[in-house]
C-alpha cells in the first residue's frame, strides 16, 4: 500500500491526477496555440514569430534616445 492508503484508492487518485494533468495542458495548448510547424531553412533574424516584438522596439527606443542625449 502506497504512502498508506488501499491500492484502489491509490489508483483512483493516479487516473484523476493523470486526467487532471493532461486535461490542463490540453486547455493550456488550445489557448497559447503554439506552432508546431518545423521549417524547412532556419529563419531569418526578425521573421520568427516568437520573438519579444515589444522588447526589440524598446531596445531600439532607448539606443536612439542615447544617441540624440550624445549629440546634445
Amino acid at each position: 500500500m502506497p504512502a498508506g492508503v488501499s491500492w484502489p484508492r491509490y489508483l483512483r487518485m493516479l487516473g484523476a491526477s493523470m486526467l487532471a494533468m493532461f486535461a490542463g495542458a490540453q486547455v493550456v495548448h488550445q489557448y497559447y496555440l503554439p506552432d508546431l510547424t518545423i521549417p524547412e531553412v532556419p529563419p531569418k533574424p526578425g521573421e520568427l514569430k516568437t520573438e519579444l516584438l515589444g522588447y526589440k522596439v524598446r531596445e531600439e527606443a532607448l539606443q536612439q534616445l542615447k544617441a540624440e542625449q550624445k549629440v546634445d
